[in-house]
């Protein structure tokens, strides 16, 4: 027996009652995610409730005790909720300053057939880490790939596989993207300093799947390019926004603020306020700014072209805009395109990933309160003893979380929560931790077929995930060298007494 908080007693759980906790919280958010299609939010909720109900009536906590720990997980992830809220201001006025737009269309010029993978690769990173997201990525530019590789006989399997790989890498790296924010939120580090740590695994694996896609791309070098897809994509951008590479100062100075070490919040507003100033450059209203920032960019142009109700209207609209030597039914297929990609952003557009880290967060914290994930983490640790040990531990429970509770934001949060204690105890940097929960949790969840990562993708793509699996090269090679640099004692990060990067969590 041991005391709660308020004096009352309380017992520590079994290994089986903690095992139970765990696989009644698969079943219900494995149950709702992947039979009934909903999203996971209630599914949390429900297994927080069952854990509750597990501490109150068979460990004897009190509901002040549990109510405690959720507040606990929540205030770990508060820095993360304000970072996130200002990454939706600065997608919304990224994209209607100009700035994504700018992006993409210097990001198709590189397109050649001799270096088509590689291209592809570069253009799919370029667009994740501007916008935060491997799903927009794969299903409006990933997807445009696809058919332009199809016309270059390229198989569909391995160019979705170097889509996902580029559009991953930038989900991983971008600090717009949420798992970007929330790895660091639960291990107890910044965003920043998070960042910085994914370099040491991320860059070396990049490097090596950017030569893999040199040398396979070499087979496909007498392949002619349709560039008629490619021109489209750039003159419906360039007719909806000016395209300049002054858009390119903002993302340009976010970076440098980042690499300077500046606070992640007022270095990411900078980038607010810029992204603002760009809107006002392309012509466009106050009223119009504080739109966009609030609620995010509504499509003008790529819209109108793609609900056309004919195709002579389409061909009225560009011949409007002075749009030429694009065919109206490539216009429309490519407006849509454009129009799901532009068409987010903006504070609102945060809310459901921010009430989705509440509910995560609310669920760790009373499972960490509750001693479950503690009893789980001795069992784990039992022979392990080394920090290749440990950090190959948070790599594999990341994976069995993708393939057992179907959602990456908990195979980020549980083994977050987890692992923690072990990771202060051995004395290292809670960004050991952050990175190696990226480095899993992000990446392996697009490569399970019942994943919400992996059906989608093979959805948007039409290539089933078993098939593209063997060419998502950045997405299987990242653990792997993420445990290799940690056995050769590289890259290890510990902590020191008194660091600026740790937050108390």
């Amino acid at each position: 027996m041991r005391m709660s908080e308020n004096g009352s007693s309380t017992r520590k759980p079994t290994l089986f009652e903690a095992v139970l906790a765990v696989c009644v919280a698969a079943v219900c958010i494995g149950t709702g995610v992947l039979v009934l299609g909903v999203d996971v939010h209630i599914p949390l909720v429900f297994s927080a409730a069952f854990v509750c109900l597990m501490g109150r009536y068979l460990l004897h906590f009190q509901w002040k005790d549990m109510e405690e720990g959720m507040f606990r997980g929540i205030l770990a992830g508060l820095q993360a909720v304000l970072i996130l809220m200002i990454v939706g201001m600065i997608i919304g006025s990224w994209i209607q300053g100009g700035i994504v737009p700018t992006l993409i269309y210097y990001g198709l010029s590189i397109l050649s057939p001799s270096i088509f993978l590689l291209a592809t690769l570069i253009i799919c990173s370029i667009v994740s880490l501007a916008t935060g997201t491997s799903w927009g990525t794969s299903g409006t530019v990933g997807l445009a790939l696809i058919g332009i590789a199809a016309g270059l006989g390229v198989p569909m399997p391995l160019a979705a596989g170097v889509v996902i790989s580029g559009a991953y890498f930038g989900d991983k790296m971008s600090p717009l993207s949420d798992t970007t924010n929330l790895a660091p939120a639960v291990s107890g580090t910044t965003l920043f300093s998070h960042i910085r740590a994914m370099v040491s695994t991320t860059l070396p694996t990049y490097v090596i799947v950017a030569i893999i896609t040199i040398v396979l791309g070499l087979r496909f070098a007498g392949g002619t390019l349709d560039v008629t897809r490619i021109v489209a994509f750039q003159k419906l951008l360039a007719a909806e926004f000016n395209i300049s590479v002054v858009a390119l100062i903002p993302p340009i100075v976010v970076v440098l603020l980042a690499a300077l070490r500046f606070p992640a919040i007022p270095s990411l507003f900078a980038g607010v306020v810029l992204g603002g100033i760009m809107i006002l450059l392309q012509g466009s209203g106050l009223g119009t700014m504080v739109t966009a920032i609030h609620y995010g960019y509504s499509p003008a142009f790529s819209a109108e072209v793609a609900g056309a109700e004919s195709l002579d209207a389409v061909a009225g609209i560009l011949a409007a805009q002075g749009v030429s030597d694009v065919a109206p039914e490539l216009a429309q297929e490519v407006g849509g395109m454009l129009s799901d990609l532009l068409e987010r952003g903006g504070l609102d557009s945060m809310m459901w990933t921010v009430s989705l880290i509440l509910c995560a967060l609310s669920f760790g914290g009373v499972m960490e309160r509750c001693g479950i994930l503690e009893v789980l983490l001795q069992a784990l640790l039992r022979h392990v003893k080394s920090v290749t040990g440990l950090v190959t531990s948070v790599i594999i429970s990341c994976i069995v979380s993708n393939i057992f509770l179907g959602d990456q934001y908990v195979a980020i949060v549980l083994p977050g929560r987890m692992f923690k204690p072990a990771f202060d105890e051995k004395g290292l940097h809670p960004r050991m931790l952050s990175r190696s929960l990226e480095d899993s949790g992000t990446l392996t969840s697009v490569l399970v077929p019942w994943n919400t990562c992996g059906a989608y993708h093979a959805s948007v793509l039409g290539v089933p995930t078993i098939q593209y699996l063997p060419f998502a090269f950045f997405n299987y090679l990242n653990p792997i060298m993420a445990i290799a640099l940690t056995a050769m004692g590289k890259s290890i990060f510990w902590r020191k007494d008194t660091d600026e990067d740790i937050v108390s969590v």
